[in-house]
This record gives C-alpha cells, structure tokens and sequence, in this order.
C-alpha cells in the first residue's frame, strides 16, 4: 500500500464522516424537540439530559473525525 494509497482513503474517510456529522447534526436541530422527548422517555432521562447527551456525542464525534481521519490525511499530504 502506498501513500498515495493512504491519504486518499483517509481523505474520503474523513468527507464520509464530516458528511455523517453534518447530517446528524441537521437532524437533531431539525427534530429537537421531537427527537429529544423520545430519547428522554425511552432512558428515563430529562429532555435537557438528552439534549446534552446529543451535544457531547456531536462533540466527541467531531474529536474523532479529527484525531483519526483528518490529522493522518494531513499528514500524509504534507510528507
């Protein structure tokens, strides 16, 4: 496997994800409320806990998108 080979997957990995975080992300801010008061009775969680539990998953899947997708694709461009 080449480089070349390398950073072009981790360059369509990282579009796939940032495509899958965008979604998510116009998904939850379309249907919030909707989406938060059934996440909330089906976990027995208040809809504020849900609400943050849908920002720390954003949050944390962004972080991952960059540690293990978009910093490799770099790094492999700039070698």
């Amino acid at each position: 496997m080449t480089l070349a080979t390398l950073a072009t997957f981790f360059g369509w990995m990282a579009v796939i994800h940032l495509v899958v975080l965008s979604f998510a992300a116009v998904v939850i801010y379309a249907l919030g409320d909707w989406a938060t008061a059934l996440h909330a009775r089906m976990f027995g969680l208040s809809q504020d806990a849900t609400r943050q539990t849908f920002y720390n998953w954003l949050a944390l899947y962004k972080l991952l998108i960059f540690v293990f997708a978009l910093v490799p694709w770099l790094a492999l461009k700039f070698m």
